[in-house]
């Protein structure tokens, strides 16, 4: 395979530690088996923006180089613009998307600065592999700086309707930068379906196939590639975990009672405020349950410097003390709420302690927490999955109990059911579950990927590099595929 680079804005750098995360859980092996370049933000906010190279490091057989951001760039770039309007309305949340022309500009800009940093270090023969919706003009970016490498983009996070995305208004200009790629990936045939749509919407693409588009003479190859886990391998993390003194502890505080677990970045996204509804109104109408669960919800704390971040976090220590104060009792707290993080090793040991594992996100590419939740469990006695039916892993989870996050009811009704389930569904559901995630993992999933574009990407005329500008349509289409779900 030709040498890969990497593009994220997230870089695990070896010196911090390992990171949790999709994107990382994903990339990690990849790169530490086939070796290449890694290359995005260092993490780091600087006084002004730096003229020298990218910072370059070294682990193994990965290099990683990174660059700072200044103040205004983190501000407009990042949080503002890449998490205040992108993030909400990729998954399809447009009440929570403010917008400001300004926050735009610096995100172009922001990604020249990157395109300009990463060009030095391309090699004739690499593959580009461009991650995720902080990177969605990168492509048109290197191709106007004259690269003609395969160059390849993959969305980690949902892609909604047109009409959704026409909410933002540079959508034709980040759709027609986009589809430089060669090759564009997704998690679930529903994104795929609506980035058609928004391509022939906005850039004026063709749809000549059910993943291939035409634009002005080239093809672009779309794609699903579901992101995975290596399950025996966390399987196997699991069952070791189970036995340190930090599980057997939190196993020893439940005093019998059947566990309840949540495990998600403290994002608006991921539903906790419809799940704590749904759990209040368990303890409501299942009294008889008082006293025999407990529900512990580990949200660690992301994007803090993001107003609704901040609420959110306000918002649900609140809901947790108007639960255990009104529902719990002096000897009984029927809800823990923790928002820092432990060690992935420490949750797996958690997931595989917990009756129930509670994942119900109000969008989600994947979320590959649900197929974490699948493999920790013990296959003698496994645990029941509740996942919303809108997160991308319920396609491949569909033996899960699924719900609407919206409906507390549903949520509540979904408890019940899964404490009383018996044995033999439960293993049966399970081993349903599990026979979706063992025989992948993150390698074949990046591998299936990289082919793709090994197919797709061939070397282009460096003349032939276009402007970013998108073409104008009148009008939205009157429908959406049909297979799209927002």
């Amino acid at each position: 395979m030709s040498r890969l680079v990497v593009v994220s804005n997230r870089v695990p750098l070896p010196e911090k530690g390992a990171q949790a995360g999709g994107l990382a859980t994903a990339l990690q092996p990849l790169l530490e088996r086939e070796g290449g370049v890694w290359f995005g933000w260092s993490g780091t906010i600087a006084a002004k923006a730096a003229e020298q190279p990218a910072r370059i490091s070294h682990a193994g057989r990965v290099t990683y180089a990174t660059i700072d951001l200044t103040r205004a760039e983190h501000d407009g770039y990042y949080a503002n613009f890449a998490n205040g309007v992108l993030w909400p309305l990729l998954h399809s949340l447009p009440e929570m998307m403010r917008f400001d022309r300004s926050d735009a500009e610096t995100y172009f800009e922001t990604n020249a600065r990157f395109a300009d940093r990463l060009l030095p270090l391309l090699q004739d023969e690499d593959l580009v592999w461009v991650h995720d919706y902080h990177f969605l003009p990168l492509p048109a970016l290197l191709r106007a700086r004259g690269v003609t490498n395969p160059v390849g983009f993959f969305l980690h996070i949902p892609f909604p309707s047109p009409e959704i995305l026409a909410l933002a208004p540079p959508a034709g200009k980040l759709i027609t930068a986009l589809l430089q790629a060669d090759v564009i990936g997704f998690q679930t045939i529903s994104d795929l379906g609506n980035f058609a749509a928004a391509a022939t919407t906005f850039a004026g693409a063709r749809q000549i196939g059910a993943e291939l588009l035409e634009i002005d003479g080239r093809r672009v190859r779309l794609g699903v590639f579901p992101a995975e886990i290596d399950a025996p391998d966390f399987a196997a993390a699991a069952l070791r975990a189970a036995r340190s003194p930090t599980v057997e502890r939190l196993r020893r505080s439940l005093g019998g009672q059947s566990l309840i677990l949540g495990v998600d970045r403290l994002d608006p996204t991921k539903g906790l405020v419809q799940r704590l509804a749904g759990y209040r109104r368990f303890l409501e109408t299942e009294t008889s349950w008082h006293r025999r669960v407990v529900f512990l919800q580990i949200a660690p704390v992301s994007r803090q410097d993001v107003a609704s971040y901040q609420a959110l976090r306000a918002e649900l220590s609140q809901l947790a003390g108007e639960i255990n104060s009104e529902c719990g009792d002096p000897d009984w707290t029927p809800l823990r709420l923790i928002t820092r993080g432990g060690p992935r090793t420490t949750l797996a040991g958690y997931m595989r302690a917990a009756r129930i594992g509670l994942v119900t996100p109000l969008r989600d590419g994947m979320n590959l927490v649900a197929k974490e939740y699948v493999a920790a469990q013990d296959p003698e006695d496994p645990g029941v999955l509740i996942l919303s039916r809108f997160a991308g892993a319920a396609r491949q989870l569909d033996a899960a109990l699924l719900v609407n996050p919206n409906d507390p009811d549903a949520i509540a009704e979904a408890i019940a059911r899964a404490l009383a389930m018996d044995h033999r569904e439960r293993q049966t559901r399970w081993r349903a579950m599990w026979q979706a995630i063992v025989e992948n993992s993150p390698l074949d999933w990046g591998f299936g990927f990289l082919r793709a574009l090994q197919q797709g990407g061939g070397k282009r005329s460096a003349h032939a590099a276009p402007a970013i500008t998108p073409r104008a349509k009148p009008s939205l289409p009157v429908h959406t595929p049909s297979n799209a779900i927002n």
